[in-house]
């Protein structure tokens, strides 16, 4: 799926750690890392809950965002997590 609405997100895992990742279907997403099918890094960790997203045109997109959440500070995660803030609107499909 190169085309569509795809999303980048953070989790926040049962023991307090933050976990990026990107998907086009954030719910179904969501519940295969509670069900254990999720990344490696949340199996020992659940249960996670989505505690941001945002909302991009293609898959390329959403990864590269995903990049940049995984290069960020606990700091500037939860800084972003808080105000519901990171890119300016103009850029942004929507945030969740």
């Amino acid at each position: 799926m190169e085309n569509g609405t795809c999303y980048a997100y953070l989790l926040r895992c049962a023991d307090g750690t933050l976990y990026a990742g990107w998907t086009n279907d954030p719910a179904a997403r969501l519940a295969a890392h509670n069900d254990g099918r999720g990344a490696k890094y949340t199996r020992g960790r659940l249960p996670v809950e989505m505690v941001y997203r945002e909302a991009f045109d293609t898959r390329a997109e959403a990864m590269r965002r995903e990049w940049e959440l995984k290069q960020m500070t606990r700091a500037q995660k939860l800084a972003l997590i808080a105000h519901g803030a990171g890119r300016p609107p103009s850029s942004q499909k929507g945030i969740f």
